[in-house]
């Protein structure tokens, strides 16, 4: 038996002295060096590749690029499998495997096919309407039912073993696409000196050129487009990026870049990544990104073998690929006449082409003349007939408004090459928000007005004559070269062979015949049907995007580029109205999908982000803490005796600070200095509460805010100076709030006169608290005097420590009498083991983030448990802090309906009635705990913690009117832990409510 017995002796783009062997569905096939999976399928008689989404019907090959909606497969297996990836664009290497997916247990014998044949109980939405009797029926069968059957392609259950890279970059002119109007412009841009990068996610530059039998300048379009890139290779300034992704189109001209590297590859070469992620900045972007063939839509156009015209000059041309004995041309337009021309070339007999045109022009007539192919005009094919490939088409005469007029005749084919009109591609136009027109020739939107500096050109503008392309493609690289002010010579433009003109007859979708019932296909991967559009239409969705969204048009991973403008223009048939008024679905990037490893680059496992370690992290190692990660940072969890417990630890260390002394290593508390002649005004609007009477030597507790009025982060302000304050913010938020405060003085208030930086990683941070730490402190401050009189609570003062300048903040969120000591961080080390070592007759310990935790609660302070985006400074007993008399971020938000209220949670202490049970975090309150009677949720455990201090657990919580709920006896339930009992509700602050202990 003939290997390859569909590849033709010769032509083709591909190396035939190179063989590759690779396996699909576990069968070893060949191909060569140059063909894509695809390709060598084909060459190999594989007509199946898998099995659609819903229905599980037999699936072939639609494309020959990115807009593929079938062939879509799992390569490779183990750690470097990967789901869904297009037949179509897979390089063939040798030893590649692929298999189908959506099937079970095979592609042939798929036990879901059954979909196909009860697909009329399975319309746009039947799960809508569908799986709505018990709750018990939908946990303990459909939902695992579903589950089962839902998804397509098996994610890797290992890491992958790949590098994968980020690069940066800026240039005068990204050019995506490296088709010849692409190419025209990277000329023009590169010859007079600009910064040119040329883009194109192809193996080779020239698109769909490399298929055509086209002349410019005398050349082939082969050894033209070859002399072109390489005079843009002897350029210094211009890249060429092959096998490369425009992706997404962001703000300020920045577009994201996905390489393919090493996938062409058996196994990357040592070091190479697999795949490398660009983010470039362009002065100007030119899009030339190509446009998609539109398949037509008529009865059973989904089956194995038709294929879109373009597709079939492609493997035909640049594959070296015979299709088969006969392949039929259905098409509404000149562009799939030259297609059966290279069809008949290379002997694949084309009975016919059936043109819905009354009227063909000239140059197409004459074209099949020549190549003796019959052309049956006013025609369609109204149906596709075969059982898992396709045998036969019937065809049928229509009148002017495309109704069959029922002269039915059958042509037996085992290929149907279909044009239904090309679509530009104008996605990234869109990303950037640039708006389109809707243009009455071409059938089809073209980009309009551009939302950022760019320029559509070629046929992602809807130019598709060879001569246009080209003059398009220079024209936008001069106006480049002229906007960077270099210098170049006026170009001249190539001469060409006159290119066919599209001229489409609009035919959105072919009348069914007969009373025949089979499925028209307009979206092939996820199985929408027209029926499904006027099922859609009949119940009331009229938008595009819930169009979209009911029946999952465009919703696959081919994003609908093959269906989209069909769809529309069905839904606008519909309802009566034009295409334009109907409009089109929101274009979202990325363009095509993007790996999740590559977007991560080597920012993943122990690399994902830096891991931030405090000055005096090697004393805690040494003293056996456990650690445990916030934000970046490392920081003590608890510092266990040998063979002591977690617990009783933790319970020692928050024991220790309300009998003597402890030091915690409060580093990673987040530290910005801020400066400038309108810094209490900057904080004023920032923070809920007043700045301007805030003397030099305080400090006060701020609560700032987002725009939606929700609590963003809390902290200590300190006037150090005049018109200096130093912030502190909490450890995870610490660049959060940066990010904040940075926005709000570039963007909104930039007439204020604010400077500031994060000096987080300048200061040490020492928290000293317990009834000894002021005697500890006297023993090595200088410069202050720490009596109550001179340093009361909040106070703030410049010192130095054992010779070393410091700064001591009379803080404390433990509720004992305690300081904040910064130091300059490299005398870290030096200042905590001095401390660590006159405290030995005071016993002092040190305490984790544990005990922290544990003498928060005890005196109701919030973290990041309370502040979850969700409460306000009402709900959290902050309203008193609230000015009055200024405005602030967030201010106007909190007098929005229910943002205010009984019905709100509002911060409450609890404790377990028994005084006993442990309180699980984020246990829902309840009312009603028993199974027999109906039950409300009326708040959440926010923080719980055992408290050695208070002799039984406790907990912070928000509860429903919970202040006025004080003393009520109501229950908790955790579907977590399975517990459930019941708890009181009290004041949050469980110890020494007076405060005294702070201010002694």
């Amino acid at each position: 038996m003939k290997l390859q017995k569909y590849r033709l002796d010769v032509g083709g783009r591909i190396n035939r002295t190179k063989r590759l062997t690779f396996k699909f569905n576990g069968k070893t096939y060949e191909g060569y060096a140059g063909d894509t999976l695809a390709s060598a399928l084909l060459a190999n008689g594989v007509k199946i590749i898998g099995r659609s989404f819903k229905y599980h019907r037999v699936r072939g090959i639609l494309s020959a690029g990115f807009e593929e909606p079938n062939a879509l497969v799992q390569l490779e297996s183990g750690a470097r499998t990967e789901p869904n990836i297009q037949a179509t664009c897979v390089e063939l290497y040798d030893g590649l495997i692929a298999k189908s997916q959506n099937c079970w247990p095979s592609l042939n014998f798929d036990i879901y096919a059954i979909n196909d044949k009860i697909k009329r109980l399975l319309p746009a939405g039947f799960y809508y309407k569908t799986f709505m009797s018990s709750q018990w029926a939908w946990m303990k069968f459909y939902e695992p039912a579903i589950r089962r059957a839902a998804g397509m392609g098996k994610s890797p259950t290992v890491a992958d073993p790949h590098i994968y890279d980020h690069q940066y970059a800026h240039c005068d002119v990204l050019i995506c696409g490296g088709g010849i109007s692409g190419i025209a412009a990277a000329l023009a841009a590169g010859r007079a000196g600009a910064r040119v990068i040329l883009v194109d996610t192809g193996s080779e530059f020239g698109g769909s050129l490399r298929s055509r039998h086209e002349k410019i300048d005398g050349l082939s379009t082969k050894d033209w487009v070859l002399n072109a890139i390489n005079e843009l290779e002897s350029f210094e300034e211009v890249i060429l990026l092959n096998r490369t992704f425009a992706s997404s189109y962001y703000d300020h001209n920045m577009v994201v870049l996905d390489q393919r590297v090493a996938d062409h590859k058996s196994y990357p070469d040592t070091y190479e990544p697999r795949r490398r992620l660009w983010q470039v900045r362009a002065t100007k972007v030119i899009l030339a990104t190509g446009a998609a063939e539109r398949p037509l839509v008529f009865a059973n156009n989904d089956l194995p073998g038709v294929v879109l015209a373009s597709a079939a000059q492609s493997y035909t041309n640049l594959y070296g690929i015979f299709l088969g004995e006969k392949a039929a041309v259905f098409t509404n337009n000149c562009s799939a006449y030259p297609v059966a021309v290279s069809l008949k070339r290379a002997g694949v007999q084309v009975p016919a082409i059936i043109d819905v045109r009354s009227e063909i022009p000239d140059s197409s007539s004459v074209m099949a003349k020549d190549a003796e192919i019959p052309v049956i005009c006013a025609s369609v094919v109204c149906r596709a007939n075969g059982r898992k490939l396709l045998k036969s088409i019937t065809i049928d005469k229509i009148d002017g408004d495309c109704v069959l007029l029922g002269h039915e005749q059958q042509i037996a084919c085992d290929w149907l090459c279909v044009s239904g009109g090309w679509t530009p591609n104008v996605h990234l136009h869109s990303h950037a928000k640039g708006t389109l027109r809707y243009d009455e020739v071409l059938s089809a939107f073209v980009p309009d007005k551009a939302g950022q500096p760019n320029q559509s050109i070629g046929a992602a503008n809807g130019t598709f004559d060879l001569t246009g392309c080209l003059k398009e493609g220079f024209k936008s690289g001069q106006l480049v070269v002229e906007a960077a002010g270099l210098f170049s010579n006026k170009f001249k433009l190539p001469k060409c062979t006159k290119s066919f003109e599209v001229h489409p007859k609009p035919l959105w979708a072919v009348p069914h015949c007969n009373n025949d019932r089979s499925p028209r296909f307009v979206d092939f991967q996820n199985d929408v049907k027209v029926e499904d559009i006027e099922l859609s239409h009949r119940e009331g969705f009229v938008s595009v995007e819930h169009l979209k969204r009911y029946t999952t048009l465009g919703m696959g991973t081919d994003q609908g580029r093959t269906s989209n403008i069909n769809g529309l223009a069905i839904m606008a048939g519909l309802r009566n109205e034009n295409i334009p008024t109907v409009g089109t679905t929101t274009f979202r990037p990325p363009f095509s999908p993007i790996p999740l490893n590559a977007i991560a680059g080597k920012e993943r496992g122990r690399h994902f982000a830096p891991i931030r370690r405090t000055p005096m992290h090697e004393w805690h190692v040494k003293n056996g803490a456990s650690f445990v990660p916030a934000g970046q940072w490392l920081r003590s969890q608890y510092y266990p005796d040998k063979k002591e417990k977690m617990w009783d630890a933790i319970l020692r260390e928050a024991r220790n600070v309300r009998e003597n002394v402890g030091i915690a290593d409060v580093s990673p508390l987040g530290k910005i200095d801020l400066q400038g002649q309108d810094s209490v005004e900057f904080l004023n609007r920032l923070y809920i509460n007043s700045f301007d009477t805030l003397p030099v030597g305080k400090s006060r507790y701020g609560v700032m805010l987002r725009e939606d009025g929700h609590v963003f982060d809390d902290g200590t302000v300190t006037h150090i100076n005049n018109n200096h304050f130093m912030i502190t913010t909490t450890t995870v938020n610490a660049a959060a709030v940066l990010g904040h405060m940075e926005y709000w003085s570039q963007i909104e208030w930039p007439e204020l006169d604010v400077r500031f930086m994060s000096v987080t990683d300048e200061w040490a941070g020492i928290a000293i608290a317990g009834p000894e730490s002021r005697v500890l402190l006297k023993q090595v401050i200088s410069g202050l005097d720490l009596q109550n009189e001179s340093f009361p609570f909040m106070a703030f003062g410049n010192c130095q420590v054992s010779g070393v300048p410091a700064r001591l903040f009379r803080i404390s969120f433990s509720g004992e009498l305690a300081y904040e000591l910064n130091v300059p961080a490299n005398y870290g080390l030096k200042i905590w083991d001095k401390l660590a070592k006159l405290g030995v007759d005071k016993n002092i310990m040190p305490y984790g983030m544990e005990a922290m935790s544990i003498l928060r609660i005890e005196k109701g302070h919030v973290v990041g448990s309370e502040l979850n985006g969700r409460t306000t400074p009402l709900d959290l007993g902050f309203g008193n802090m609230m000015s009055k008399k200024k405005d602030f971020l967030g201010k106007r938000a909190l007098n929005r309906e229910g943002m205010s209220g009984d019905n709100r949670g509002q911060l409450i202490g609890l404790y377990p009635q028994n005084k006993v049970s442990p309180i699980p975090g984020g246990a829902q309150i309840i009312e009603r705990p028993t199974l027999s009677e109906k039950f409300s949720v009326i708040g959440e455990v926010t923080s719980a913690a055992r408290s050695p201090n208070m002799g039984h657990p406790i907990g912070l919580g928000l509860v429903q009117n919970g202040r006025n709920r004080l003393g009520e006896i109501v229950s908790i339930a955790s579907p977590v832990t399975g517990h459930s009992f019941d708890v009181v509700l009290c004041n949050p602050v469980f110890f020494d409510p007076e405060g005294k202990r702070l201010h002694d």
